[in-house]
């Protein structure tokens, strides 16, 4: 009877360092698997990373030349049309307008000569005042 639990019990310990032998292999192959798909994954996200990146240069590279073209665009018209100054108001208020007549200057047969002669009783800030609205108005140069 010992003998037979001797033989059973090395039975049951060969049975058990084989599992083992097999649960060692399947640890190795699962490791080396995990190992595989680590690489392909890191290769894979790679090339994700570098199509993505691609579009957004090919896209940003797009809106610099038309950015560009448009730059050139305004810089050619800019360059043939001609430069008008304009100011907002073309008429003078009617103040100004009833100093300059107290003073003999109408605003028709206005010359900088005739202004200067008509304005040298103000005072130096209501010449300015004056020519100042006069500019404006666009009517003296």
């Amino acid at each position: 009877m010992e003998m037979e639990m001797k033989d059973e019990l090395g039975v049951t310990v060969e049975r058990l360092a084989t599992a083992a032998g097999l649960l060692e292999q399947a640890v190795e192959r699962l490791a080396q698997r995990q190992s595989e798909f680590a690489v392909d994954a890191e290769a894979s996200i790679g090339r994700i990373v570098a199509t993505v990146e691609g579009r957004r240069e090919a896209e940003l590279e797009e809106k610099l030349a038309a950015a560009e073209a448009q730059i050139a665009e305004l810089r050619a018209a800019a360059a043939s049309a001609p430069v008008e100054v304009t100011y907002g108001r073309k008429t003078l208020p009617a103040a100004m307008t009833n100093l300059l007549a107290k003073q003999g200057v109408t605003v028709e047969s206005m010359e900088a000569g005739a202004l200067d002669a008509a304005l040298v009783s103000l005072s130096m800030e209501q010449r300015f005042a004056v020519k100042a609205q006069l500019m404006r108005a666009g009517l003296l140069g």
